[in-house]
């Protein structure tokens, strides 16, 4: 078996609703099912939403499970620490993605210069931490595979 690529991921949320206007409103992320027109379009017996980038079908699955879920425990845990989101190529994209998400009120979590990415990390309104990045440009980590795992630096943008 040989991996292609990392197809899509799924999230437990609890309002659809409000995690629809996030993903799709605030980090402008396309919705395809159900579309916005139509919420009753819905075949699934539970509410739902996919988004994609217009890679594939979808990158991004929503299952409402309700205002009562556990929240994600903070700290050291097993599980998923967080997902990244390409937004650009430029360092130029990401200050307006950085003027986006602040206009929009989310806090920024943290901010990191990893040689070949520069990061901006946020939480989705479930606790779920996303990194929003870009390569850095003429950076060649497939020829120095070593730079993968450089030293993270603060972000200067």
């Amino acid at each position: 078996m040989e991996i292609k690529e990392l197809g899509h991921l799924v999230l437990y949320v609890r309002n659809i609703e409000r995690s629809v206007a996030f993903y799709r409103d605030v980090l402008g992320w396309r919705q395809v099912f159900p579309t916005p027109a139509d919420s009753a379009g819905n075949p699934l017996r539970v509410p739902a939403a996919a988004f994609s980038s217009g890679r594939t079908h979808h990158e991004l699955l929503l299952i409402e499970v309700g205002e009562d879920a556990a929240a994600v425990p903070a700290g050291r845990r097993i599980g998923l620490y967080h997902f990244g989101l390409k937004v650009g190529d430029s360092d130029d994209e990401l200050r307006e993605v950085l003027a986006r998400i602040r206009q929009a009120g989310v806090d920024i979590v943290g901010a990191s210069d990893h040689t070949i990415t520069h990061s901006l990390y946020i939480l989705d309104p479930d606790g779920n931490e996303i990194e929003l990045y870009v390569d850095v440009p003429g950076v060649d980590w497939q020829s120095e595979p070593h730079l993968i795992a450089a030293p993270i630096r603060p972000l200067r943008l």
